[in-house]
């Protein structure tokens, strides 16, 4: 039995409004007064895979500036570590003006307008009818005499229907629709962490385009100087030619790459503009730097118990099993016994100042009980398409939760795999850098020529640009696990959202 108490507090509805909550309340209510049994399954969420860790081995922390927090949650807004104001601000206004966020915000309004109708089964059908006529009539015919007349009628009416959810159809039916609007609440979710999560990235390979390019820079001018110098020693006759084609070649080869960089710094540019919800032509005024950007050191590890809980993705799936589940109890309650109440009354008269006088009214009260006999096994077949249609839910939802461990399982190896990337560039970098001030020594006392110290510059800046890759990956490496953690709604909405 469907009880009062289930219905006013297990099945809250996140509408926003007092109103429209307080209306569906009191049609559960009258449903639960007018109704027996709602048939049907009663949906349990699945129960969270039992595992301990999301990697085969234990997960060891990456080191080398980060390190792991087991059972730690995400920040709702998870951003915010990288200690960058205009990150922030600039996710705040693409969250404020984001037209993907406005459209996710009405799709949730359409399920809610949903939910309020088919709510409205759960309340009697009043119809309201007027008629009026005028009438040209002969007489008898079978006399000589044809009298004609003319009269006019005037009628007023008024039917209720009901249909007794004696089975709890309509209640499956809103509870299937509620499903389905969790369903958008959870969508809204994933595209906000979706967007805070490209913005963040899209800052991340600004900052790297930028530091690249001026380290390309950089090595084109030490290049030119390379060559210069080869040039003026196959002036004297010191060198063959073949070595200064192969520096203009390396030269060239250098500058190929900066136009590459400069374009891919302006899709980015038009790229962070579009996610603020401005046209490309607005631009934005906020540029990032590396330096600007804060890497997080301490990483929260969510339990992985709690990962479908948190997972925007997996609750949508979890709801959409719900009403799945919600549309086998409507095919099952269609095959029962439907009982059907109606009453009807209305006044008649021949004049319209007299429709409200004594002896005019009529009424009438009746009851329906209609079973389907034969039906060529239709609504049989729709009890087993939606239990089937369960299943095939039941199955993306498993498929769901597996990717959700999978992304988190990539982003934990990622991190690991960046932690000794990074310190192989930064080991390398500072060898290199050691090698050049060597060689500068070297050639400061005559012992080494300009050219090996342009050769040593170019290995330095060629080890800076990889050490700035590594670390940038790192850096969108640590927002792919924010985002595959559930990107911070695990304990309640996020505030600004």
């Amino acid at each position: 039995m469907i009880s009062l108490l289930r219905l006013a507090e297990g099945r809250r509805f996140r509408a926003g409004k007092a109103r429209a909550a307080n209306l569906r309340l009191c049609a559960f209510a009258l449903s639960a007064l007018c109704s027996g049994c709602a048939v049907g399954p009663d949906f349990e969420p699945p129960a969270p895979p039992p595992l301990e860790r999301y990697t085969p081995e234990e997960t060891v922390s990456p080191g080398n500036g980060q390190s792991f927090v087991p059972g730690d949650e995400v920040l709702a807004q998870w951003w915010t570590v990288f200690g960058s104001d205009r990150l922030d601000g600039l996710i705040d206004e693409a969250i404020r003006h984001s037209p993907t966020l406005e459209a996710a915000r009405e799709a949730i309004r359409i399920a809610d307008y949903n939910t309020h109708a088919a709510a409205g089964a759960f309340f009697p059908q009043l119809q309201l009818g007027s008629n009026s006529s005028y009438n040209y009539a002969s007489g008898d015919s079978t006399t000589n005499t044809v009298t004609q007349s003319t009269y006019s009628s005037f009628a007023l009416s008024a039917t209720v229907n009901y249909t007794l959810d004696i089975w709890g159809a309509n209640w499956r039916r809103v509870e299937g629709a509620n499903a389905l609007r969790e369903v958008q609440v959870y969508q809204l979710q994933a595209a906000h962490t979706l967007l805070a999560s490209r913005i963040a990235m899209g800052a991340i390979e600004e900052a790297s385009l930028r530091a690249q390019i001026a380290a390309t820079k950089k090595s084109i001018a030490l290049e030119e100087q390379r060559l210069a110098l080869l040039e003026r020693q196959l002036a004297y006759g010191k060198i063959p030619g073949a070595e200064v084609l192969s520096e203009r070649a390396a030269l060239a080869q250098t500058q190929q790459t900066l136009p590459a960089l400069e374009n891919s710094l302006k899709q980015q540019r038009t790229l962070l503009t579009a996610l603020a919800g401005r046209y490309a032509s607005e631009g934005i005024e906020e540029t990032f730097e590396l330096s600007e950007l804060t890497l997080p050191r301490d990483l929260p590890i969510s339990l992985p118990s709690h990962l479908v809980e948190q997972r925007p993705d997996v609750k949508a799936a979890t709801a959409s099993l719900h009403s799945a589940s919600a549309q086998i109890g409507v095919a099952v309650a269609a095959r029962l016994p439907q009982i059907t109440l109606t009453a009807g009354g209305g006044t008649t008269a021949f004049e319209l100042a007299q429709l409200f006088h004594p002896g005019t009214f009529a009424y009438s009260f009746a009851g329906n009980i209609a079973q389907t006999a034969f039906d060529g096994m239709t609504l049989y077949s729709n009890q087993k398409a939606a239990e089937a249609s369960y299943r095939q839910i039941e199955a993306q939802y498993r498929d769901t939760a597996i990717k959700a461990f999978q992304e988190v399982a990539d982003a934990l190896h990622a991190l690991q795999s960046d932690a000794r990337a990074v310190g192989a560039s930064r080991t390398a970098e500072a060898m290199t850098r050691k090698y050049l001030d060597t060689v500068r020594a070297r050639h400061a006392f005559g012992d080494a020529s300009q050219l090996a110290v342009v050769d040593a510059q170019r290995s330095y800046l060629a080890a800076a640009v990889a050490r700035i890759q590594a670390e940038a990956k790192r850096l969108s490496d640590t927002v792919t696990l924010f985002v595959a953690l559930g990107g911070g709604w695990g304990k309640g909405e996020w505030k600004r959202g």
